[in-house]
């Protein structure tokens, strides 16, 4: 069936695209509707098992570890937004690890208290010398590099 479209409008408070068609072979009119089909955002759990991603459990991650922290709400929703939208550039499935590990990416130069305490959850920390380790190689990752000058080592 050969058609020309007539006429477009944006439908269900721009949900849809509502699209007005007339039939070259028998003049007939007729109208089409598109949406936006989304591919599901899931998370491949340890287990194999996998979820729908839920940005809230990242926000509600971070805000445990961020208590009694300068940390917004605001902030919290925005890095949580962050994360998935990079994780999505990847794939249409990540594993559980990739998000942990984008969530301490970026919380690395967010918050260090923050990122300590979120780490030690995650990467379930089992004493002190786990706190020292990750506080060291926290400020080794932030400080910035110094550059030699010319003729010294």
């Amino acid at each position: 069936m050969d058609d020309k479209v007539v006429d477009s409008r944006a439908a269900d408070d721009g949900a849809a695209i509502r699209r007005r068609r007339e039939c070259l072979g028998c003049g007939r009119r007729f109208t089409t509707y598109e949406r936006l089909e989304e591919v599901p955002f899931l998370v491949v759990k340890r287990s194999g098992q996998r979820e729908p991603f839920e940005r809230s459990k990242i926000v509600a991650g971070v805000t445990a570890a961020a208590k009694n922290r300068p940390v917004t709400e605001a902030d919290m929703e925005e890095l949580a937004a962050e994360v998935e939208e990079g994780l999505r550039l990847v794939s249409h499935e990540v594993s559980s690890q990739q998000v942990g590990l984008a969530v301490l990416d970026r919380l690395q130069s967010f918050d260090e208290v923050t990122y300590l305490r979120f780490a030690s959850v995650y990467k379930g920390f089992s004493g002190a010398l786990d706190f020292e380790r990750e506080a060291g190689l926290l400020t080794k990752a932030t400080q910035p590099k110094r550059v030699s000058s010319p003729g010294h080592l």
